[in-house]
């Protein structure tokens, strides 16, 4: 099958990091992951329906798998709509769009990759992940802008942050001490609680009796401590509401800044994420935001995993 985009052109593209987000060998892993997926799926589809002609026949693709790919890995990290893409590749707008539709999800099911015979996609592996290596977690909560609801619906306020006052998304993002990401949750309406989130995924239930693990998180997250035997550690109480002798003031200060300093990597895991113009404002459907969040995640972390494996190589 020959695609729109020549080869040169798309040799091109996979060169640049810059385009894509992703360095050409992790590309071409993607491409051997993930093709015979689509394929099976596609193959599936044609066979699923009454058919007049044998699966195989009429027009080709216009669109390879390659570039399908390629396409949709440019709208997650540059956010570049249909219609632009559409041009580029030579192709109609619902050619894009139906591509990414199919591409989108399966870099979702991937899941974070920590090594390169490692993948984590639930929380619960996560965790067992943590105990096995002996690693340092650190959770925080993400929002991401999306369009308001159409009046009438019944559950339009729950999209309205109370923090940044604008209609929003929200997951929990778990990364190692080191800032690389592990798990994003699905997305959720952004009008809950961060600790609100974290016990509807389950996150109590797993540490309560679960392996001994250290979970950093920010003061939002108080009070899992003694949900969870004291698993997750959140900055410390002020004992002193008012009149806090001066050496309890230095005291508490010095605690807070050593916790934050080393819960700091994970915003540094998050700005990487909102790198990726697909999280940085979304202005498309909602339903589509967990796909979006889990696939980002998935691809930066086996960008991540890839540059580390090559500078312990060097």
């Amino acid at each position: 099958m020959v695609g729109v985009v020549g080869n040169r052109a798309r040799e091109a593209i996979m060169r640049s990091q810059r385009l894509t987000g992703l360095a050409p060998g992790v590309i071409a892993e993607l491409v051997a992951e993930i093709g015979p997926l689509w394929h099976e799926r596609h193959q599936a589809g044609l066979a699923s329906r009454p058919r007049r002609r044998a699966v195989g026949a009429g027009a080709k693709h216009k669109l390879v798998f390659v570039d399908r790919l390629l396409a949709t890995l440019v709208h997650l990290r540059h956010g570049v709509t249909h219609d632009v893409l559409a041009c580029w590749f030579g192709v109609d707008r619902s050619t894009i769009t139906r591509a990414i539709g199919e591409i989108r999800p399966l870099l979702a099911m991937r899941g974070c990759t920590v090594a390169p015979d490692v993948r984590l996609r639930t929380l619960a592996e996560v965790v067992d992940h943590l105990s096995v290596s002996g690693q340092i977690g650190i959770i925080d909560g993400t929002e991401i802008r999306v369009r308001r609801p159409a009046t009438g619906r019944k559950d339009r306020e729950k999209f309205i942050s109370g923090k940044n006052k604008q209609n929003a998304v929200k997951s929990m993002v778990v990364t190692d001490a080191d800032g690389r990401v592990m798990f994003c949750s699905p997305a959720e309406p952004a009008s809950g609680a961060d600790i609100t989130h974290a016990r509807q995924l389950g996150l109590v239930k797993l540490l309560a009796n679960g392996p001994a693990v250290e979970i950093l998180a920010d003061a939002g997250y108080q009070g899992l401590g003694a949900q969870t035997g004291g698993r997750v550690v959140t900055p410390p109480h002020r004992k002193f509401k008012k009149n806090a002798p001066d050496w309890y003031e230095e005291m508490h200060e010095r605690q807070r800044k050593a916790h934050s300093s080393r819960r700091i990597r994970v915003e540094h895991g998050i700005a990487h994420l909102k790198n990726w113009r697909a999280l940085a404002r979304h202005h498309g459907r909602r339903e589509h935001m967990t796909d979006i969040i889990q696939a980002v995640a998935g691809l930066l972390s086996h960008q991540q995993t890839a540059t580390l494996s090559d500078d312990q190589r060097k």
